[in-house]
């Protein structure tokens, strides 16, 4: 199967908030100008405080939320307590860096609160990590960033978080 025909997500947008982290994503999965799938599930929970979106190949996608799971799940045994937002956005890096030569097809935001926070990380796959406040990727981003850019503000809670992230995928999806 070539690239063009690989089942792709599409639009996602992470957004920190002063109460938390708001993913959203459109639901389509695409595989270029085709729509294969009207509902594709992208927004994926690791912990009961961590969360993230895909977008990209959803088999690929899919291996890794099984992959950054258990890792998770393991951390806690190891050590009795969860990992933070940070350390499981360095874990995820380090298995989208060790797979460089074959490399999961996804871009990938994550986010959660810890201890410190509310923080939000987008890792390209080849295992870039960038932290940041707002984040939109897949092909209807620059769309998305364009609604973020202009009602996305640090002050927000979660519930207005929600509004602008909902705004930004449908604008995207027009």
């Amino acid at each position: 199967m070539n690239d063009e025909n690989r089942l792709k997500g599409t639009t996602t947008v992470g957004l920190t908030c002063k109460d938390g982290v708001v993913f959203a994503t459109e639901t389509r999965a695409t595989m270029g100008n085709l729509i294969a799938h009207k509902v594709a599930d992208k927004i994926f929970k690791i912990d009961d405080h961590i969360g993230t979106t895909i977008a990209g190949a959803v088999s690929d996608a899919q291996s890794l939320m099984k992959y950054i799971r258990a890792e998770v799940a393991l951390f806690r045994l190891r050590n009795g307590k969860r990992i933070n937002v940070e350390a499981a956005a360095t874990l995820t890096s380090n298995i989208l860096h060790s797979s460089r030569g074959y490399p999961f097809y996804v871009q990938t935001l994550l986010g959660g609160v810890d201890d410190k926070g509310p923080a939000l990380y987008s890792l390209d796959p080849t295992g870039g990590v960038i932290k940041d406040l707002m984040i939109s990727t897949g092909s209807g981003s620059p769309v998305a960033y364009g609604v973020l850019e202009d009602r996305y503000s640090e002050d927000l809670y979660v519930e207005e978080g929600v509004d602008v992230a909902i705004r930004a995928i449908k604008s995207a999806m027009e």
